[in-house]
């Protein structure tokens, strides 16, 4: 098991040696030159689009008159509770709670 795992090693090694110096002898592999189109007109002024109805397909449109006030829809938050009046709370619900019967007997 040691010496495949030890032949396996060294087969990697050997590849991946052999790929760092080929690769500096012959140069890279990419022979051809990349060139990018020019777009000239890319940024020139341009004249507007025709105007198109979003609602050209549908038989229903509204007219709305702006928008109502996030506190006219929703309801107001409720009062924030303090953190100490929650854990006193918690603290007489916990005295008040049930205890369990343990009774350990060796």
């Amino acid at each position: 098991m040691k010496s495949t795992l030890l032949m396996f090693c060294f087969l990697c090694t050997t590849a991946a040696l052999g790929q760092a110096i080929g690769s500096a002898v012959t140069g890279p592999s990419m022979n051809q030159t990349m060139y990018m189109t020019s777009h000239a007109q890319h940024a020139s002024p341009q004249p507007m689009g025709r105007e198109q109805s979003l609602l050209e397909g549908s038989g229903t449109t509204y007219a709305e008159h702006g928008e109502r006030p996030l506190w006219e829809v929703a309801p107001p938050d409720p009062p924030a509770v303090p953190l100490g009046d929650i854990a006193r709370a918690l603290r007489k619900e916990h005295e008040t709670a049930k205890k369990a019967q343990f009774v350990y007997e060796q």
